[in-house]
């Protein structure tokens, strides 16, 4: 392999010093503010287009829409400080709620759509949600919510039209609250993420915290774009900061159903996308004459090995650029624009905009250039702890208020920072996290079940699979806990993404001094993690 060329000190540190003086730039505001401001200086422009559903919004609409809202959720008694689940699939609605919510200075609790009754109540539950509003397609599901939760909570949903949510908004007027109690430092979401000790955390994110983030990342393209995909579910983070990426420049959000990897090209294509993240397993796809037909001019991307960044700008003609970011701290590092020729180097840049970077060993003392330690990150509004979690906030933070990311990386000796591994115990299937203490809660509830341990198995499509290893009661037979059992039990508690795919019996666990299973001696000296496991894909055992 050719070495790739480097850029000279003189032009790193003057990146370097751009970076650190941009964030200086980004004025303090609230969401509603600043939305406000770029409804005003595009008010004509088309803001929204939901593609698959036939609608759209202008700048001057989606301001009004959102106002709107704010009244009806007014009308049903939210106030600033309260918090309001979100339960849509990708629809004009969201956006505007979302917006909605933030001119309240109400929080935002977005609930994931795959979830079932019992997930979506610990949210709700752990949030201490006063209202969720809901997509009618999943009133059955809402219906199954624990009688205590139901008999605090408000539940409306919204249809097409007719939903009870849908009737108080068109009763609403479309003017301004008489004040914007929000300020920058308030709360905006709890966004529930997979974490390390087992079930989501609640990231307590502000409004500054998604201004920062969506203006970094403006700054991180080379040229604007008048264009933007957002194709993932909008109760991931990345809609929303897109959402707003777009809204602050004056941008046309294109809004897809979902992730689909046969379609992804042709909405490219047919909808003249010049911006978008890009999805590591689309990459993966034959290759197609079409690509060259793209309007993209560049598209952002997460750790993607150097090969395929080399192979994606041949084939799309468009740079990915590379950064390392988190629920917790937003963009934490990132290769700008300027030194483009370290678009397939492996590295995912340096400080972002706002951010600062250090790699502790386990001491908590920098490590030498070169040498793998933890990756910890602060500045200027990252999240403010975990909700309702003291033990994980003194855990995660250290003085200095630096966050522990949990993630290994190196430093090379120009400064580029590398993404090495995880500390976590974490699973990514199909860009989903999942935490594998949760798995393992909902397993260990079953009568039988003594111990379990679920681990990632490398999968060339989805990234990697769930394996669960289980040890049974002792007197318990494995004819009266079969494999479809405990598989029904997961698909009951678990949604569909987070369900086993292997599953194998052990007698025991290799534990350590202080008796938790300890995975890597479980793991060690085995080639494939797939043969001695029921392949509930297949269903055989392999």
């Amino acid at each position: 392999m050719p070495t790739l060329p480097r850029p000279t000190p003189d032009r790193f540190a003057a990146a370097r010093a751009r970076t650190r003086a941009l964030g200086d730039t980004f004025p303090l505001q609230s969401i509603g503010s600043a939305v406000s401001e770029a409804c005003a200086r595009y008010p004509d422009r088309m803001a929204i287009e939901v593609f698959e559903r036939g609608e759209r919004a202008t700048f001057a609409a989606f301001e009004a829409l959102t106002h709107r809202y704010a009244q009806a959720l007014t009308r049903m008694g939210i106030a600033k400080g309260d918090r309001v689940g979100l339960m849509l699939p990708n629809r004009l609605a969201y956006p505007a709620l979302f917006i909605a919510l933030a001119r309240l200075g109400a929080v935002h609790v977005p609930v994931n759509t795959r979830y079932t009754a019992d997930e979506i109540a610990y949210v709700l539950g752990d949030s201490g949600a006063r209202l969720l509003l809901h997509d009618g397609q999943f009133a059955k599901v809402v219906a199954g919510l624990p009688e205590d939760l139901r008999r605090r909570l408000a539940v409306a949903d919204i249809a097409e039209g007719d939903g009870a949510f849908d009737r108080i908004a068109a009763a609403s007027p479309e003017t301004p609250l008489a004040s914007g109690p929000a300020g920058p430092d308030d709360l905006a979401n709890i966004q529930y993420t997979s974490g390390t000790t087992g079930f989501p955390k609640g990231c307590m994110l502000t409004h500054d915290y998604w201004l920062v983030l969506a203006r970094a990342a403006l700054a991180w393209d080379a040229a604007p774009a008048g264009r933007i995909l957002s194709a993932q579910p909008y109760f991931y983070m990345d809609p929303q900061w897109i959402t707003l990426k777009a809204l602050l420049s004056g941008a046309t959000l294109v809004i897809a159903p979902g992730l689909s990897s046969s379609r992804f090209l042709g909405w490219l294509i047919d909808h003249n996308i010049e911006w978008c993240m890009f999805p590591l397993l689309m990459t993966r796809q034959p290759e197609r004459p079409e690509e060259a037909q793209t309007a993209l001019k560049q598209v952002a991307t997460f750790g993607w090995p150097p090969e395929t960044c080399r192979d994606f700008r041949r084939r799309f003609g468009v740079t990915a650029r590379e950064a390392f970011g988190m629920t917790e701290i937003g963009l934490g590092t990132w290769m700008p624009p300027e030194l483009d020729e370290m678009y397939a180097s492996g590295s995912v840049g340096f400080a972002a905009p706002c951010r600062e970077t250090t790699i502790r060993n386990e001491a908590g003392a920098p490590v030498a250039t070169g040498e793998t330690g933890e990756l910890w990150v602060r500045g200027r509004s990252i999240f403010q702890g975990y909700w309702n979690r003291p033990e994980a906030n003194a855990e995660a933070f250290r003085e200095g208020r630096w966050f522990r990311t949990g993630d290994l990386f190196r430093k090379d000796a120009d400064g580029f920072l590398y993404l090495v591994g995880r500390l976590k115990d974490m699973i990514r299937r199909s860009q989903e996290n999942i935490a594998a203490r949760e798995v393992e809660a909902v397993i260990c509830a079953l009568p039988g079940i003594e111990d379990a341990a679920a681990v990632p198995v490398p999968d060339p499509v989805r990234g990697e699979e769930v394996k669960l290893y289980v040890q049974l009661k002792p007197g318990t037979r494995r004819d009266a806990m079969p494999v479809e059992l405990i598989l029904d039990h997961a698909r009951a508690h678990l949604a569909k993404f987070k369900v086993p795919r292997y599953l194998a019996y052990v007698e025991g666990f290799p534990r350590t001094p202080s008796n938790k299973i300890e995975k890597k001696a479980l793991l060690a000296g085995v080639d494939d993690l797939r043969f001695g496991a029921f392949d509930a894909v297949e269903g055989i055992w392999r």
